[in-house]
This record gives structure tokens, C-alpha cells and sequence, in this order.
């Protein structure tokens, strides 16, 4: 089996383990090509998504927004905690290589976001965008579905929160800074260690740590409020770089800042174990039993509360090191508060035009 599930190479991937979908009852294992290059990394396919609404909603009281928008699902960027795995076997798919290599595409997206908005029954509140997987991924480059919904909330000067872990985001510095002379926005980069080493093998398709350092400083000298998010720390592995990736957000021009633990539901967490045998085996027993110490025994807590930050003296000294290093640099610990008394719903004439 784990022959089987590992068919293709994980060079560039953050798995190459592609474990059974907890929904379906059939499962099928590849042939093994004896011709095929075992050091091919595997493909990323894209696929039309047909879903007919675009804004979702939820009433987690632990995240910070009740709307938000993802053009895609599934996510390239690999990154190997990821929490938003386990969607894609809703799909069909695998949270293991199918959720980095099967991307399911939007096409429609900004269409479908300019006729809810244009609606009555919209009532403006903060939207959040990639509040699953990531909307700057590397198809974003090519296919600019971000780009245009940004641009349609723009015009309507909806207020948006994005969280990105890629530089790409400083390609729409224009429309951002539009969004921001309303107090309409914020970006929150997710910086979650400064090794870029480290994030080669963690978070493979991620833009690096300095680039990411880079997106804070352009976003800020143009006048964009940015929030760092060390997001998420992983126990026994990051949790000792918490104070200078803070202080060298910081220094980029970063103004408030916010932190999670990381959280493995369902194959997630064996996905993790695995990357960790893997690639830091002297470190295993230690990182998992930390996540362990932080989460009752387990390596998940889906527990409103405690999923984001955890329980006990570990998730303590977590938390008072981020206020201490909060402090120290001068950033605001938590969110900016974004405003909606600007919106407003163009005339037909404008939305033809746009």
C-alpha cells in the first residue's frame, strides 16, 4: 500500500502519499509504470468547477469574518499542515496529492460574485478571501480570477480581508489601495518560519519567507494596512522563531499581527506524521507529542476555542511570547477593523462598463 500510494515523486509537493478518501467505500490504487521516471514529480491537472454561488458563510466564532469567496479548491501550494486537506474528499479526491495536483477552477467567479453583491438580499459585511485554500496559488498568475473579483468588490466598495502566503498578492496593489482610501481592507501574509529551507520542504509552492517579507513592505509603503500571521505554528519545530518572524514583519511595515496552532483533522494528521519521518525523523516523537501536549492527548481539537491556539503550558508560553514580541515591536495584536459605510450598488450603466 504505501508502495502504491507513493507511485509518483513528492519532489516539489508537500506529499506524495495519496491515502483512501474517508467517504468513498472504493478504492483505486494506481499500476505501477516500470518505464515511468520515480523522480517525475506528478502533474497538476485543473478542473471546471460548476458551482452556481460563489460567497459562502459560516458561523465559526473563532475566525475572524462570516463570508468569504475561494476561486479555486484545492491548493498547488502544497503546504503539508494544511487544514483545508480534508475538503477535497468531498470532492471525491484525496487530502493527500489530489488536493495539491486536482485544482478545481471557478471560471465563473467574478461573475457570480457581481450578481450576488448586486443583489438586495447582500448586506454588506466584510468578505474574506481564501479563507479555505489560498486565491493567489499559482494559477492565479495566468487565470486572474482574484484579480477580477477584487476589482468587482472594488466597485462596490465591499470590504475585504485576504490571506495569502504569495507574493502575487503585490500585483494588485492598485485595486487594494483603492479598497484601503475606503478602510476596506487588509492583507494578512502568513510568515510561518524564516528558513527558507524549511519552507522548501514544508510549504513547497509557496512564495519563499523573504518574499513573503517583501509583499509586507510593498503593501505597506503603499499604503495598505498588512497583518502578519504566524500561521501555524508548529510545536517543537517553528514555535522558537514566534519573536523574530514578528519583529522582522515588523520591520517591513507591518502593522498588527495574530498567530494559530496548527490543527490536523482527519488524514491530515497522518499525512504529518509521515512528512515528519521523512524529513525530520530526530524530531517526530518531539513535535508530535508537543501537538499532543496542546491538544488533549490528540492532534486535532475541533473545538471552538481551543482549536486555534490549543490548552496548556505549551500553548501558555505560546501565547505569552506573541503578546511579548507584540510588544516589543510595536504591532497591534489582532485585526483592523474594516468598515462598510462606503458601499454601494452601481447602476447597470457601471456594472456593463466594468
Amino acid at each position: 500500500m504505501e508502495q502504491q500510494q507513493k507511485n509518483q515523486s513528492s519532489k516539489g509537493r508537500g506529499t506524495a502519499a495519496n491515502p483512501p478518501n474517508r467517504f468513498e467505500r472504493i478504492e483505486y490504487l494506481p499500476i505501477l509504470d516500470p518505464d515511468a521516471d520515480p523522480a517525475s514529480p506528478a502533474k497538476t491537472q485543473f478542473l471546471k468547477d460548476v458551482s452556481r454561488s460563489l460567497l459562502t458563510t459560516n458561523d465559526s466564532p473563532d475566525v475572524g469574518f462570516d463570508a468569504s469567496i475561494n476561486p479555486y479548491r484545492g491548493c498547488e501550494h502544497g503546504c503539508i499542515y494544511c487544514y483545508a486537506r480534508p475538503y477535497h474528499e468531498y470532492l471525491g479526491f484525496s487530502a493527500g496529492l489530489d488536493f495539491e495536483t486536482k485544482i478545481l477552477v471557478k471560471e465563473n467567479a467574478p461573475q457570480l460574485l457581481r450578481e450576488e453583491l448586486a443583489s438586495s438580499k447582500w448586506q454588506p459585511k466584510v468578505v474574506a478571501i481564501s479563507g479555505v485554500t489560498d486565491a493567489y496559488q499559482p494559477i492565479e498568475r495566468r487565470l486572474r480570477l482574484t484579480r477580477q473579483c477584487l476589482e468587482i468588490l472594488a466597485q462596490f466598495r465591499n470590504p475585504v480581508i485576504i490571506i495569502t502566503k504569495n507574493q502575487l498578492v503585490t500585483r494588485d496593489i492598485d485595486v487594494l489601495v483603492e479598497l484601503a482610501a475606503f478602510n476596506a481592507t487588509m492583507v494578512c501574509v502568513s510568515v510561518t518560519t524564516l528558513d527558507a529551507d524549511l519552507a522548501r520542504v514544508m510549504e513547497p509552492r509557496t512564495s519563499t519567507p523573504a518574499n513573503r517579507l517583501e509583499a509586507i513592505k510593498a503593501l505597506s509603503d503603499a499604503g495598505v494596512p498588512v497583518r502578519v500571521l504566524v500561521a501555524p505554528i508548529l510545536p517543537g519545530l517553528t514555535d522558537h522563531e514566534l519573536t523574530s518572524i514578528i519583529q522582522s514583519a515588523a520591520d517591513a511595515g507591518a502593522e498588527y499581527a495574530g498567530y494559530t496552532v496548527v490543527r490536523l483533522p482527519y488524514g491530515v494528521g497522518e499525512l504529518f506524521e509521515g512528512w515528519l519521518g521523512e524529513h525530520f525523523p530526530d524530531r517526530k516523537k518531539k513535535v508530535l507529542n508537543r501537538i499532543r501536549d496542546m491538544r488533549g492527548g490528540r492532534l486535532n481539537d475541533p473545538n471552538f476555542g481551543t482549536r486555534m491556539r490549543g490548552e496548556g503550558v505549551f500553548a501558555e508560553q505560546i501565547r505569552s511570547m506573541f503578546q511579548l514580541a507584540c510588544r516589543r515591536s510595536g504591532l497591534k495584536a489582532g485585526a483592523r477593523e474594516l468598515s462598510i459605510s462606503e458601499f454601494r450598488r452601481p447602476d447597470d450603466a457601471q456594472l456593463s462598463l466594468f
